[in-house]
């Protein structure tokens, strides 16, 4: 598969049932495709019966007053204006055909991208680890583009050359059944060619859109690695790996087009060659009484609209191929399975009574509860959320053959903060994203607040968590809309308590808008330390019970560091916290320490206690063992 860029679109696996669903949307437009139809028909109709007003015109009013000194041009101007009108409803016809699929096409590649993206945003995290940027942006690009492409123009076009190509058999058939030998003939020839020279050229056009999605992809990782290029004096090498790929597409290009160009000099070159034989028999007919001229002339102009469409025919139904292909990439997509759910515990707002018991509340109280309907016995619990969480045994792997975690068993009380340390893929980022339900459990539970996360609805859950990566993201958007993302229904003094409880109000008041100033291209106007704190701030906006830091301090100096932590500290009050570090002074104040190594923790406890045991942590912490 060609990297990031324009994919490669082959053609579709299941040609009716990819045809059928795109068809399915079109049916709100119906009746326009109807009228749509209706244009085709006079459009095509026009240009048939127009150029068969060719002979009455001669044999009526031309040929009748050559040598004639007396001439009435009444009859002539009169069938003239019929032409004139016949081919202005013609226009109006392709007008109207015309502007009702740009309407047509854009309705439904609204409608398509929108459903697209809708499912995307139901997808579970393994659908993204599994597929690349590109390769997902394809969609929304190469795929919608090449489907735009067959809807107002491939398919218009082909229902066009299909009608123009019948009614010009029926009329010349009309004319002339001789004649229609040659017509025979000759088509034959072309259609043979068609097949060859086409077929050629369909699969040099594919090897090119691989090559164009091979040079696209990467053109894109230099522009974003130009640092890292320059850094060790990559230019000649990224130079030299350009070339090979620009010098495969060219040749890709070159033999596409050549064969995509020969086509249509051959097909023109054959209907001159059709023309002229086909002219010399019409004369013998005429000599032999057995034509008129109006009819040699009208065929003749017929000749050179029949093959044309035929040409047309053959590149636009490849055309209809690929789009269908993109249609079929995208509607894959759209079948991808969501991200199941079979939670019914709610999180809800609670109000405390008198006697110390919960109940739910319409307002915003501060207080949150877990809503755990009883099916079996028909009643309603509520459990206050504080942050509880308990590991069970729990066992996990990405993918079924490959245990990532091996019976991990912890717990967490609200208030604690619970460290994991260990070297790059001992499982730490793992433990998090299973506590979010990211990814569900292999073996064992999880419990929140007593109650196992499966059965907890993944939308609340999610509520109650806040979650600060290493790698931040921000919103194209003003820096208050980007802490606001944490929770949609903050005031403005809510976004400022998070960023001075971050630490980030001091340089955000010195950005030229303020927390008005718009942020693009993923907060690049920012250094990565700044971006850390709007991360941190994010997630302290959101004041959830439960906190995971997964190197969330990785990108800022020491000096920031210990400001953040100073400000966390009040924030992780009362709240259970997660922290993933490589930097093991900031884990020091940890109440509990989980040491992992390939899935497993092989040491638990404080800094003290590990540090006495003089085990793993201990060379950690002493440089004996590097972290990696």
């Amino acid at each position: 598969m060609p990297p990031r860029g324009r994919m490669a679109v082959g053609k579709p696996k299941n040609t009716k049932a990819t045809l059928r669903r795109v068809l399915s949307y079109l049916l709100p437009y119906k009746r326009l495709l109807a009228l749509v139809v209706v244009g085709i028909v006079v459009s095509a109709a026009a240009n048939v019966a127009g150029t068969y007003m060719l002979k009455p015109i001669l044999n009526q009013y031309i040929v009748p007053f050559i040598g004639s000194g007396d001439v009435d041009l009444t009859g002539f101007a009169a069938i003239l204006l019929a032409l004139l009108g016949i081919y202005a409803v013609g226009g109006l016809g392709t007008y109207m055909y015309s502007r009702l699929m740009v309407q047509i096409s854009t309705g439904t590649l609204n409608r398509i991208r929108k459903d697209l993206f809708e499912h995307m945003e139901d997808l579970p995290i393994r659908y993204f680890d599994t597929h690349t940027h590109g390769e997902l942006m394809s969609r929304y690009t190469n795929d919608t583009d090449t489907l735009r492409e067959m809807l107002t123009q491939s398919m218009p076009q082909m229902l066009s050359a299909i009608i123009t190509v019948s009614g010009t058999f029926i009329m010349m058939l009309v004319l002339s059944p001789p004649l229609m030998l040659l017509v025979f003939a000759s088509l034959a020839l072309i259609l043979f060619l068609i097949r060859k020279i086409g077929g050629r050229s369909s699969r040099f056009f594919l090897r090119q859109q691989k090559s164009l999605g091979a040079l696209n992809g990467y053109i894109e990782e230099m522009i974003e690695g130009q640092k890292v290029v320059k850094v060790f004096n990559h230019e000649e090498e990224a130079k030299a790996d350009f070339d090979r790929l620009n010098e495969d597409l060219c040749q890709a290009a070159t033999n596409a087009h050549t064969f995509a160009s020969i086509l249509m000099p051959i097909m023109g070159n054959m209907s001159h060659v059709h023309y002229a034989v086909t002219a010399a028999a019409g004369a013998g007919l005429i000599i032999a009484g057995w034509l008129d001229i109006g009819s040699i002339t009208a065929f003749l102009q017929y000749t050179r609209s029949f093959f044309n469409p035929i040409t047309q025919m053959s590149q636009q139904f490849n055309a209809i191929l690929m789009a269908l292909a993109g249609a079929e990439r995208i509607f894959e997509m759209i079948d991808e399975p969501v991200e199941t759910d079979e939670g019914y515990v709610e999180l809800v707002n609670a109000e405390r009574l008198p006697d110390g018991s919960l109940r739910e509340s319409e307002r915003r109280t501060g207080l949150w509860a877990w809503k755990h309907p009883h099916r079996a016995e028909g009643t309603v619990t509520y459990t206050e959320l504080k942050g509880d969480v308990v590991f069970e045994d729990v066992t996990f792997g990405y993918v079924p053959d490959k245990t990532v975690l091996h019976n991990i068993s912890l717990y967490a009380k609200p208030g604690q903060k619970i460290a994991f340390v260990g070297s790059t893929g001992a499982g730490k980022t793992t433990i998090t994203n299973l506590i979010n339900r990211f990814y569900d459990l292999q073996g064992g539970k999880i419990r929140y607040d007593g109650i196992n996360i499966e059965k907890i609805k993944k939308p609340d859950l999610r509520r109650s968590l806040a979650m600060v990566l290493q790698d931040t993201h921000l919103f194209t958007g003003t820096v208050r809309d980007n802490i606001r993302y944490g929770r949609l229904d903050a005031t403005d003094e809510e976004v400022e308590q998070a960023a001075k409880l971050a630490n980030a109000h001091f340089f955000i008041e010195h950005l030229p808008q303020g927390y008005d100033t718009v942020l693009t291209a993923d907060g690049a106007n920012l250094s990565q330390g700044q971006r850390q704190l709007l991360a941190i701030a994010r997630a302290a906006v959101a004041d959830p019970p439960v906190l995971i830091l997964d190197e969330a301090t990785s990108s800022i100096d020491t000096r920031t560091e210990v400001l953040i932590e100073r400000g966390m500290d009040s924030l992780m009050k009362g709240r259970t916290v997660f922290v993933i570090a490589h930097r093991l002074s900031t884990v020091r104040n940890s109440q509990a320490i989980m040491v992992l190594e390939n899935g497993r923790i092989i040491e638990r406890g404080t800094h003290d206690d590990l540090v006495a045991q003089k085990g793993r942590y201990y060379q950690l912490y002493t440089g004996v063992f590097e972290l990696s």
